[in-house]
């Protein structure tokens, strides 16, 4: 028995070794504000009640497997503690003025490789709450960009999130927002708009160019479940059908990153402009969900005076991603998802036309909280399903999340 069977064994028996515990009805960690209300961690409120704080902690640990067919490599292993965040909410005198604070400790979740600083810190955000359905932030968070970016880590159903938001997110930035939730008739809406630097987590200062971005949600047949919309799967079994569709856009001016708010530093200061669109549908238990992503750059290779511009381009081009699940019975569910990434013909000698199938099976012990995961997925490139000149590549991972 090789290495690689003993390795699918294992995980295997360990996957379905947990048959019980599944839990529904919690209340989904939200990255765009305080979670103070109905949300369970370690707390703390002083006597006079003008202070309070919640603190919680997750971690994702996963062992994965990788090979690229007809490839010279004979396979690469992942095994490693993925995520690894402790977070405090709270408010500080009244619950008008709420606060998020979230820390970092795993060197793939801090920047480190494109920056060569540990940017511990994710978020460092302000909150003040004119009313429950109006509220504004300040400092470093989320920007209001497209719904798998602003879903949690923690409330996806696959070990990582689709290529598709890899090459074209905003990420976190430093910056203000406005939040409004309000109704159209009976209809639900979200619209959020933020200003922020452009520049990301790890800026230390920062140029006069920045970012202005913007999104909006209809919910045409209402509000989801404890705010089932903002994770991944219908762990909730929505009793009704349930339905949002969102979309925005970012202008980032004088960006000094690849990404915008993520990738390598660039000489050139130059401007991205990134378009989104998505929806959410989930009804007893099944659930789909689909998202369009366009980047637009004027000259994507002139970002440095280096003579070679293969190692410092801004990705152009554009993606969509969908998936969908069911919820079986003892919290197990199954999904599915397939991923199409068409970078533009500016970049076309340094990018490749990207497929990607992906299926999962995931054990929800206690919701998002505590829960199993089992991927596995083929990646083609150019169109050609059967592709074997290293291009074509397939790999599995099992990943474990927990936290309170």
């Amino acid at each position: 028995m090789n290495t690689l069977t003993k390795f699918t064994l294992t995980i295997i028996v360990a996957f379905f070794a947990c048959n019980n515990l599944y839990g529904q009805g919690h209340p989904q960690e939200r990255d765009d504000r305080a979670t103070i209300l109905n949300f369970k961690g370690i707390q703390f409120k002083s006597k006079d009640s003008l202070f309070y704080t919640n603190f919680r902690f997750r971690m994702q640990n996963r062992l994965g497997f990788s090979n690229t067919i007809d490839g010279e490599d004979n396979g690469k292993f992942d095994a490693r503690i993925r995520r690894l965040r402790m977070r405090m909410d709270g408010y500080i005198y009244t619950p008008k003025i709420s606060y998020t604070v979230q820390l970092a400790f795993t060197r793939s979740d801090q920047d480190f490789d494109d920056t060569g600083i540990p940017n511990i810190v994710r978020d460092a955000v302000m909150f003040y709450n004119f009313s429950d359905d109006f509220y504004v932030s300040f400092g470093q968070n989320k920007l209001p960009g497209n719904r798998q970016r602003v879903n949690s880590s923690g409330s996806l159903q696959f070990a990582d999130r689709s290529l598709v938001n890899g090459n074209f997110t905003l990420d976190r930035d430093f910056g203000i927002s406005l939040n409004l939730s309000k109704k159209i008739g009976d209809m639900p809406f979200n619209a959020k708009a933020a200003i922020s630097t452009g520049e990301g987590r790890p800026a230390s200062a920062t140029d006069k160019g920045l970012a202005y971005t913007g999104r909006i949600e209809f919910l045409p047949l209402g509000k989801f479940t404890n705010d089932n919309d903002y994770s991944e799967g219908d762990l909730e079994r929505e009793e009704t059908p349930k339905l949002s569709i969102g979309g925005g856009y970012s202008y980032n001016d004088k960006t000094i990153r690849e990404g915008g708010q993520l990738g390598r530093y660039v000489q050139n200061p130059f401007t991205l402009k990134t378009s989104f669109a998505d929806a959410v549908f989930k009804y007893m238990g099944f659930a789909y969900a689909a998202e369009y992503m366009r980047r637009d750059v004027d000259n994507p290779l002139n970002l440095t005076d280096e003579v070679d511009p293969e190692q410092t381009y801004a990705y152009k081009g554009w993606g969509v991603n969908q998936q969908t699940s069911y919820l079986l019975n003892k919290g197990y569910e199954i999904a599915a998802r397939y991923t199409y990434v068409m970078p533009h013909n500016d970049i076309r000698p340094y990018e490749d036309q990207t497929e990607i199938i992906e299926l999962g099976l995931t054990k929800y012990m206690k919701a998002h909280r505590l829960k199993f995961q089992l991927n596995a997925n083929y990646t083609f490139k150019d169109g050609y399903l059967n592709n074997a000149n290293n291009k074509a590549a397939w790999g599995g991972m099992f990943q474990v999340e927990l936290g309170i």
